[in-house]
């Protein structure tokens, strides 16, 4: 049998990329992960991080965590850290806000070297690439020159869809239109997007969603094979509640895009008594409307991965109402606690739950209906407690293991055409 030879490339790490370099590496097809920053919770940096004082190492940690790689096998990992270092030096300055460039500036520039330099050293001996949404016009171009293989894993619904929802939302609060990413993307970052669209041999999804927003677009589908991702039943598990309270908890980018704003409606009219809406990650409103509603949520701002079990196990449900999404990570991990889960069409809900089993699916921007689910979960706590169970079981059936031996196989027979 001929040996396989198909290099990964990402900017950065997250657990869907990682999980498929380790399905390449299982299947003897990795050559190689190229990314910008690798850090090895177990190596040399992290050993001296730990002898570095808390309130230097602690935070330090914690940025680098979201930067885990560790290269699988006996696969090479390139690192190009000079980039995304000084991406993280502009931002965390205020530099990068003071020319103009803002948060997402510094974000394209990275993506788009790390492209190019792809492109020009790192094709070389290659059957196929496998790259992800703009970071992979620069390295499908110069690899069809060369008769390279192009896989492409698109994780969140085509520019066309997302674009166009965000808009219509920034219709209908113009307050948010500059926490609308999607609605105001330059004409050539969306150029990018359908130029890697066009170049990509095979198209990796992981939801319906992100499926259906690509056949929208015109993409046949037989160049499109959807895969879910995985369950971290590994290291997410049920846990004891600590307290008898009723929590409705949000973990994720707190801003419009996830429909937060319909979850605080529907919660402020519910008016519970003993009950907490706890909203945990980034906020993205614009300033000072989050904090207008002190009065009814719980908000903490971003956590260390390591911790988010504990606020899982403490939820009495997940609710992530999103407008538009690719696959809702946070939902299988609430599953993985024996969470159940409350969630939009849009957020990969119907590919992970099954509607009144593990919890529920509701229309986007439909506060009425979400208000209605919430306080059938508040008023039947034993028949809520038996999702809870139900959805760790599913979620024990779809796990990352799962995940990687259906794209390593898919992979397989793309190969053999």
């Amino acid at each position: 049998m001929v040996n396989r030879r198909i290099s990964l490339v990402h900017p950065t790490s997250n657990p869907n990329s990682r999980n498929a370099a380790i399905a390449l590496a299982e299947a003897n097809l990795l050559h190689e992960i190229v990314t910008t920053v690798a850090y090895n919770p177990k190596g040399q940096l992290a050993q001296a991080i730990e002898q570095l004082p808390n309130s230097i190492g602690l935070p330090l940690q914690r940025e680098l965590e979201r930067r885990t790689w560790v290269a699988p096998g006996s696969s090479a990992l390139r690192t190009h850290s000079w980039r995304e270092a000084l991406r993280v030096s502009l931002v965390k300055s205020g530099v990068s806000a003071k020319v103009g460039l803002g948060q997402q500036g510094p974000v394209d520039w990275v993506y788009l070297s790390l492209d190019r330099h792809v492109a020009r050293h790192h094709l070389n001996e290659l059957d196929a690439v496998y790259a992800y949404e703009d970071g992979a016009a620069y390295t499908f171009q110069a690899a069809k020159q060369r008769g390279i293989r192009c896989f492409y894993e698109l994780p969140i619904a085509f520019h066309h869809t997302s674009r166009q929802i965000q808009q219509d939302e920034a219709t209908r609060f113009p307050e948010f239109n500059s926490s609308l990413q999607a609605a105001h993307e330059p004409l050539w970052k969306l150029e990018r997007k359908d130029q890697e669209i066009a170049l990509a041999d095979h198209i990796f999804v992981a939801s319906s969603m992100t499926h259906r927003s690509l056949l929208d677009a015109g993409i046949a589908s037989e160049r499109i094979s959807v895969i879910p991702y995985g369950a971290p039943i590994d290291y997410f598990r049920p846990q004891p509640k600590l307290d008898k309270k009723f929590r409705a908890l949000f973990v994720g980018r707190v801003g419009p895009r996830k429909g937060v704003h319909y979850l605080i409606q529907a919660w402020k009219k519910l008016k519970l008594s003993d009950a907490e809406l706890k909203l945990v990650g980034v906020n993205e409103f614009p300033a000072g409307w989050l904090e207008s509603f002190q009065d009814c949520i719980r908000y903490l701002p971003s956590v260390p991965h390591a911790t988010l079990n504990q606020h899982y196990c403490n939820a009495s449900v997940l609710v992530f109402p999103s407008l538009v999404e690719g696959f809702g990570l946070v939902m299988l991990e609430a599953m993985a606690c024996g969470i159940p889960v409350i969630a939009t069409p849009n957020a990969a809900g119907p590919d992970i739950i099954t509607d009144g089993i593990e919890g529920f699916i509701v229309p986007i921007r439909d506060a009425e209906i979400l208000g209605e689910k919430l306080e059938w979960c508040y008023q039947n706590p034993d028949e809520l407690a038996r999702m809870g169970r139900s959805a760790r079981e599913k979620a024990e059936t779809s796990t990352w293991s799962s995940y990687r031996q259906k794209l390593a196989s898919k992979i397989q027979t793309l190969l053999l055409e």
